[in-house]
């Protein structure tokens, strides 16, 4: 099975089963793309019994090429990838996206969300 993150955005229905299905975004940070910000990506993931088995997100402009598979990891262009030791929240760093829906619901939970997080002691 394929569901294709273009057309669902476009109205098609798409139901994720049991099925070993394909999971594409070809213009992942399409808002970027329409901007010509150069932030775009992309991602394809495969899934097996509604599970993750690998993914994969090439980001075009950096040339970078992300993988990770299942119980075996995450790369970079090959390299291995690992999260930091740190475990003092007041020096990190959060990224975080509002997302494109403005129906006033989401933007008050997503508003809600954002204060939530903003309460956190954290670096930046």
């Amino acid at each position: 099975s394929f569901i294709g993150e273009e057309s669902v955005a476009a109205g098609e229905g798409s139901v994720l089963t049991d099925n070993p299905t394909w999971i594409i975004d070809p213009i992942d940070g399409t808002t970027n793309f329409v901007h010509r910000f150069p932030f775009v990506a992309v991602s394809i993931g495969f899934v097996v019994n509604k599970k993750i088995e690998f993914g994969i997100v090439y980001s075009c402009v950096e040339d970078k090429m992300y993988t990770a598979r299942k119980g075996k990891g995450a790369f970079c262009n090959g390299q291995k990838l690992q999260v930091s030791g740190q475990e003092d929240i007041t020096k990190s760093l959060l990224v975080t996206e509002l997302g494109s829906n403005r129906d006033p619901e989401t933007v008050k939970i997503v508003l809600s969300n954002m204060e939530r997080l903003l309460s956190i002691p954290i670096h930046g």
